[in-house]
């Protein structure tokens, strides 16, 4: 598409206006719909309507009208990243960028503009770069990584869970993903409410996203500096040490994209996990029936929610045809994930269980496919996982039709989360997770020499739904030390079945 196209009319042409609300109150020059403004305010719902009207491909307008291609089609857009003959991501080409119809300061400006970085690169540049990205996430340990999540979830839980409601997006979703990837990065200690809001704020484009840019980014460069002199076993480290022999501004840049593409995709996928698994009879009651494991409610998720809408942007390296549209060199096409995995050429019932199918295009394809979604994937299955052991009858605070969503092109944002729950007591952090908070007496128990020692105080056993719960095993022949005079007795766990404690921690080594 290009802007020749576009020349019958102009935004400027004093024709009618039509009324608010009407499919054409969209439309700009050329007749070409807007991806913004009156009538863009469901993209959901035009993204149908465009499948209708153009097919799996769709010429569309951005911001100050500038053309681009939206592909609606999951084989187009699969076609797309899969093409690299074809389509890069190298801005430079774009015909409105070259045109002079793409200004300084349009706000899609951030996700247009090139950099050296492997997202945008081709041929041995992109081979050097993702190949040191790829190489520092082979070094992750997944054991160490279900660890830090877990223990992050506790920590998180640890400052609600005593008040009995939460907002899950605000206070749990938002800040897992960040302190678990600073765990991974080396910079644990940078981990704070601060460095969450930079990123938020970030990524919302609010009238203080510069200044929050530069405060991640002096975090990374300190970080890229301090481990260049005294390197350790961590991502920065292994980023550093790569034979590709990055520099530190390749370090400090690679980090912030790491950084932040992991935080928006995972903070988006817990949300919309953790919904999904609140109000989805369907998935609740496989969860708590053990039928429905939280890794397929992970995937069904990503079809049905993708953490990224659509992701800027493709352009056209020579005259080409793709859904049976004519493609020119230099056009812009978006890639749509979310568009594309309801195609309904893949799904032509939406409602349908894609429990097993990790064909959607989440995590995209290609030569750019995202490094780094098993640490999504791992991230959102622990953390939902063990924050469901520590609140089990966890359910949402209000009615549904209430939640709000905010919407960009780029994404869908699940505003907040408001939940409630018996309020639980606090947990150690090193504890498997489970819904029984600390025991009242902490000391170690007191050997006596008329009675069998008792047996050794293990963590709490992780928990299941309230219709399989048992209270831990304690064998009845052995009877427990009494307690020194003057001390109030250790609370004694009551007898269970011993099948029941096995098949839960079962469940809870094999992350189900």
């Amino acid at each position: 598409m290009t802007p020749e196209s576009l020349s019958t009319t102009t935004a400027d042409d004093p024709a009618p206006s039509p009324p608010p609300g009407c499919p054409a109150h969209a439309k700009g020059p050329g007749g070409l719909h807007r991806l913004y403004g009156p009538g863009a305010e469901d993209l959901g719902e035009l993204y149908e309507h465009l499948r209708e009207e153009y097919g799996p491909v769709a010429p569309v307008l951005l911001q100050e009208d500038v053309p681009m291609w939206v592909v609606l089609g999951h084989t187009e857009n699969l076609q797309l990243v899969r093409s690299p003959g074809q389509f890069c991501r190298d801005s430079r080409i774009w015909t409105p960028l070259n045109e002079g119809m793409i200004k300084p300061d349009h706000p899609l400006m951030p996700h247009i503009a090139w950099e050296p970085i492997c997202s945008y690169a081709e041929g041995d540049e992109h081979l050097r770069l993702r190949g040191a990205v790829t190489g520092a996430m082979t070094t992750i340990d997944h054991r160490s990584l279900r660890r830090h999540i877990t223990r992050y979830t506790q920590i998180l839980v640890n400052r609600f869970c005593e008040s009995g409601e939460a907002d899950l997006v605000g206070q749990f979703a938002e800040h897992l993903p960040m302190a678990v990837m600073c765990e991974i990065f080396g910079m644990a200690e940078e981990y704070n409410d601060r460095i969450v809001q930079a990123a938020r704020d970030m990524l919302r484009g609010s009238e203080t996203a510069i200044a929050s840019h530069a405060y991640v980014m002096e975090v990374l460069q300190r970080l890229t500096a301090r481990r260049r002199a005294e390197p350790q076993h961590d991502f920065a480290s292994h980023l550093i040490r790569h034979p590709a022999g990055l520099t530190d501004d390749e370090v400090t840049k690679h980090l912030w994209l790491v950084l932040m593409a992991a935080y928006e995709a995972t903070a988006n996928l817990l949300a919309n996990v953790l919904l999904m698994v609140i109000t989805d009879d369907r998935f609740y009651a496989k969860l708590n029936g053990g039928q429905m494991t939280v890794p397929e409610a992970v995937e069904q998720s990503l079809w049905d929610e993708p953490p990224f809408s659509t992701v800027f942007a493709y352009y056209a390296k020579q005259d080409t045809e793709l859904g049976g549209q004519r493609i020119r060199r230099g056009d812009g096409l978006l890639f749509a994930p979310a568009a594309g995995n309801i195609d309904p050429r893949v799904r032509p019932d939406l409602s349908a269980n894609m429990q097993g199918n990790r064909s959607h295009l989440a995590f995209g394809g290609g030569p750019h496919e995202c490094p780094g979604q098993d640490i999504g994937r791992a991230i959102a299955d622990a953390g939902v996982d063990a924050l469901l052991m520590r609140l089990p009858d966890v359910q949402l605070d209000c009615d549904e039709d209430e939640l709000s969503w905010t919407e960009s092109i780029a994404s869908r944002h699940l505003v907040d989360l408001p939940v409630r729950f018996d309020p639980k007591a606090p947990q150690d952090v090193r504890a498997v997770p489970s819904p029984h908070g600390l025991p009242q007496q902490q000391r170690p128990p007191v050997w006596q020499v008329t009675a069998p020692p008792p047996p050794p105080q293990h963590a709490p056993t992780p928990s299941v739904p309230a219709s399989a719960t048992a209270p831990p095993f304690a064998p009845p022949q052995q009877a427990p030390a009494e307690p020194p005079y003057g001390q109030p007795p250790v609370p004694q766990a009551e007898p269970a079945r011993r099948r029941g404690v096995w098949q839960r921690l079962l469940r809870w080594w094999r992350g189900n």
